[in-house]
């Protein structure tokens, strides 16, 4: 295979990357998202990338950038940077085409990331805090010891191998409309939208951020890569201070538009993701759903939302969908002043039986209360909002003093 280019990437390097990865990526699914569909008033289809090797997206642009090294580079290596999908990428990239890797990654990253990185053969060195400080740690370890840097997102081969998914959309979908997919440092939405525009011009493409870790909305606004400080997310994935030089300047021509989503949005998405289309995503491979549960007038039908990613860690899975329940108004965190005396809490608990209510989780604490009093902490599962509202309004009219959170 020919080499691409270190400065640009186009639509023929797209296709010469599909035809490289055609054993060693899979053709996902597109599924059909009938809530989802209701939500903007026209069919809304869901790319599963959450369903490719090594859990998401990024080993497509981490095979293709490895695959294109030459024997000197093969024989010193590979380093990489990555919060987990993209080391995964790399690790199994590495090891399909017979070379040794290197991950650096911040503290703190997901431990099955990790742990499946490292079953790919990688060896894994923790540094920073943040994406962007165990890129600056990779970096120097490629030029200290003569490994390649695989960048995560800004590199042609990167962009190009991740633009196959876009041909995919089209071949699968061939009347969509519109295309959302989550962006960090942008390598996924400037190789899709490379693709899907040099074929397909009028198709939209909308790039998600989290609110928290959103770099291109300011870039954008000032038509270069800014960088924005560090921010924790549940979106570890995307949460990247500074966009690519050369992925931005495709998205900033390519991309028509780019949103943000909250926390609670995330986490929203992310429960809906897994009870209705029972799909296991994590939260930066759910900020395309996000962002249409939040903003459906933005969406254009048919649509196509790219689910880049599944490697969640279940503990941090099981909060998340706690924080979706509440965002979806069926779980209630409520403080409860009680009177201290035989009886009290069992009446408390005797009407909230009688409203349907399920109890998750109860603390009763007496010490450190005013003399004669106690406070009792209820975790609840409602039906939906209307039903959180009413119990609310029950135990108010009771007499009960409640607080919320």
């Amino acid at each position: 295979m020919t080499r691409m280019s270190d400065r640009q990437v186009t639509y023929d390097d797209v296709v010469a990357a599909r035809e490289l990865l055609a054993d060693v990526a899979l053709r996902t699914p597109l599924l059909h998202s009938h809530v989802l569909s209701a939500s903007i008033g026209g069919p809304v289809h869901l790319k599963c990338e959450n369903l490719q090797r090594s859990g998401s997206f990024k080993v497509r642009g981490a095979y293709v950038r490895i695959a294109g090294l030459s024997e000197a580079e093969r024989a010193r290596g590979v380093v990489a940077a990555s919060a987990g999908n993209h080391a995964q990428g790399v690790a199994l990239g590495s090891g399909l085409v017979g070379i040794s890797s290197t991950v650096y990654m911040p503290q703190g990253a997901p431990l099955p990331k990790v742990a499946a990185t490292r079953s790919y053969g990688a060896d894994v060195v923790f540094a920073g805090q943040t994406v962007d400080a165990a890129l600056a740690a990779a970096v120097e370890h490629g030029e200290r010891t003569g490994a390649v840097f695989v960048h995560p997102f800004d590199h042609p081969d990167v962009i190009a191998g991740q633009g196959t998914i876009g041909l995919e959309i089209l071949e699968q979908f061939p009347e969509v409309g519109t295309i959302v997919l989550s962006l960090g440092g942008g390598g996924l939405a400037a190789g899709v939208a490379l693709a899907v525009k040099s074929l397909r011009p009028g198709v939209r493409i909308i790039g998600v951020q989290a609110e928290r870790a959103a770099a291109y909305p300011a870039s954008l606004a000032v038509g270069e890569p800014v960088t924005v400080p560090p921010a924790t997310t549940m979106a570890d994935g995307i949460a990247v201070g500074r966009p690519g030089d050369l992925s931005f300047e495709l998205i900033h021509y390519l991309v028509d538009s780019v949103v943000t989503v909250t926390e609670s949005e995330i986490s929203r998405a992310l429960l809906l993701c897994l009870e209705r289309a029972k799909q296991v995503v994590e939260p930066a491979g759910a900020a395309g759903v996000a962002a249409i549960l939040a903003h459906p007038h933005l969406f254009e039908p048919p649509v196509v939302a790219v689910l880049s990613g599944g490697n969640i860690d279940p503990l941090l899975l099981s909060k998340i969908l706690r924080r979706g329940l509440a965002a979806a108004g069926r779980y209630l965190t409520l403080r409860v002043p009680l009177p201290d005396r035989p009886g009290a809490l069992a009446h408390l608990l005797a009407k909230l039986a009688e409203l349907g209510v399920n109890v998750l989780d109860i603390v009763h604490e007496r010490l450190g209360m005013h003399l004669g009093e106690a406070e009792v902490q209820l975790q609840l599962e409602t039906k939906g909002p209307a039903h959180s509202d009413e119990v609310l309004e029950s135990l108010r009219g009771e007499g009960y003093k409640i607080v919320c959170g």
